[in-house]
């Protein structure tokens, strides 16, 4: 059926101007008659563009273009137009029997059976138009899923050059991946051992806070005191050479009970030849019976104690070598009834072990320390030093430099950091030719001697430097080493230490 269609494309424009699909248009009192071959299906679209051929010879390589989304409505509407039941019904006999015979319907019966015939053509020929559309649908259905089929071959084709450009990426991704994992892996071990490294460093210095720079205005140049890498080498024994230690012990009973303290082993430890001990809190009728306690060849012992304020103050020094003389005090009543200070004399100086009043809580007794007690204390010093050597050592209960105390800012007027006090500190003693020892070895190097109980301060090493070996200038050059064990605990002070060549 589309090939006669093809064939009579010419006559198109003839069947348009005759009209007669639609109404069946009357010229000169006769109705023009559309030949028999001239199919109804034919002239369903009066466009001449409503169906395309690709070429005017249908084989298997011809492609019928996508007919007009809108064709089928034109059928409907074209048919309905075609048959018009009235001008039918107006025809005479004969009329509709020529026309019948025309187009090659049955010419048998009366007028009705005429009439039904006449439907029965156009329902037909409505039918094969509809037909046609269904063809030319199922043609372009074919040439769309051949279309299909050539565009997923294609995607096809595109996909598995895609999934082996996948592959190709993924193998890479995967040698990429699993080098990443190895670095990471790499990475993680580095990591742990860093942080085993931290670990083992937090743990040291947990263990030892001291070798940790503590403080809060530090300088560049100042570093943490560590006794284990700062001290000297130890003497030969060719060289002769004293060891003094010196220890504010807070208490000497109470730390004798202590456990884990062993006199024993700080003396084994260090070898030290004399002791001086500050604050022992020990009354008069306690001495003999700690005299008893006392190491082996530590034969000399002198002891003061407090009597204006029982279990207060109170000094000593515990000595295996014998001294020339001993004095207690600085002669002087109003000073010498806490029990603050003992002087032994050896052959080559002069050994005091002294614990200088605490300004106290408000600064009560501040007056007196700066206006009384230093003055008299460094005149006593001087007039010993006209003879021997001195050398002062103690709690001496003044932070001397902001480089001596972790919170300067914080504890300006707290006694021991007072202005006064160190402004009393320095013209005292030092400007009088008295050298602070482990200042002049160790300039820039943060050591503390004190913690206070309140706030822990041992274990953050949050502390004061109060205790000191001051010697005369004459013998400063003399001093091998003055160092600090901050590792000895049992007191809130640690035990500091002196060798000295003699």
């Amino acid at each position: 059926m589309l090939h006669r269609l093809d064939s009579q494309r010419l006559s198109r424009n003839i069947i348009v101007a005759l009209g007669l699909l639609s109404t069946l248009v009357y010229q000169s009192s006769r109705v023009e008659v559309i030949p028999k071959w001239l199919r109804i299906g034919a002239l369903i679209c009066w466009n001449p563009r409503g169906v395309r051929f690709s070429s005017s010879k249908m084989n298997s390589s011809s492609s019928i273009q996508p007919v007009d989304t809108t064709r089928k409505g034109s059928i409907a509407e074209n048919s309905s137009a075609s048959y018009n039941l009235d001008t039918i019904e107006r025809m005479t006999v004969q009329e509709l029997k020529t026309k019948l015979r025309s187009i090659g319907g049955s010419t048998k019966g009366s007028k009705r059976d005429l009439i039904s015939a006449f439907k029965k053509f156009f329902d037909e020929e409505v039918d094969d138009s509809k037909e046609i559309d269904e063809e030319s649908h199922k043609l372009n259905q074919v040439e769309g899923e051949k279309s299909s089929k050539r565009k997923a071959k294609r995607l096809c084709t595109e996909h598995h050059t895609e999934v082996t450009s996948t592959v190709s990426v993924d193998k890479g991704v995967k040698k990429q991946a699993k080098k990443t994992t190895k670095d990471q892996n790499i990475t993680l071990e580095n990591s742990k051992s860093i942080e085993n490294g931290n670990k083992n460093d937090i743990l040291e210095h947990e263990a030892e806070p001291w070798t940790v720079l503590a403080h809060k205005k530090p300088q560049k140049e100042w570093v943490p005191y560590n006794p284990k890498t700062m001290r000297p080498p130890a003497l030969s024994g060719d060289t002769k050479h004293v060891k003094i230690m010196s220890w504010n012990v807070n208490g000497l009973r109470a730390l004798l009970k202590l456990e884990r303290f062993s006199a024993l082993e700080l003396a084994q430890r260090e070898d030290f030849d004399v002791l001086c001990l500050q604050e022992t809190k020990l009354q008069e009728k306690d001495v003999e019976a700690i005299k008893q306690r006392l190491l082996e060849g530590y034969d000399n012992s002198f002891w003061t104690c407090s009597v204006s304020k029982l279990g207060y103050s109170g000094t000593a020094i515990i000595s295996r070598i014998p001294p020339l003389s001993i004095r207690y005090g600085l002669g002087i009543p109003d000073h010498d009834s806490e029990g603050r200070l003992v002087t032994t004399e050896f052959e080559s100086f002069y050994l005091i072990s002294g614990y200088v009043p605490n300004s106290g809580d408000g600064l009560k007794r501040l007056s007196y320390r700066i206006t009384d007690w230093d003055p008299s204390l460094s005149n006593y010093m001087k007039e010993l030093e006209k003879s021997k050597p001195v050398i002062l050592t103690g709690d001496l209960n003044c932070a001397h430099e902001e480089i001596d105390i972790y919170n300067p800012v914080g504890n300006k007027r707290s006694a021991g950091f007072t202005i006064e006090e160190r402004t009393s500190f320095d013209e005292n003693f030092l400007k009088k030719g008295f050298v602070d020892t482990f200042r002049k070895h160790h300039p820039n190097v943060v050591g503390y001697t004190y913690w206070g109980f309140r706030h822990g301060g041992r274990k953050t090493n949050k502390g004061w430097r109060l205790d000191y070996f001051l010697v005369s200038e004459s013998i400063a050059e003399n001093v091998h080493d003055s160092y600090i064990l901050p590792d000895v605990g049992g007191s809130d002070h640690c035990p500091i230490g002196l060798v000295l060549k003699l």
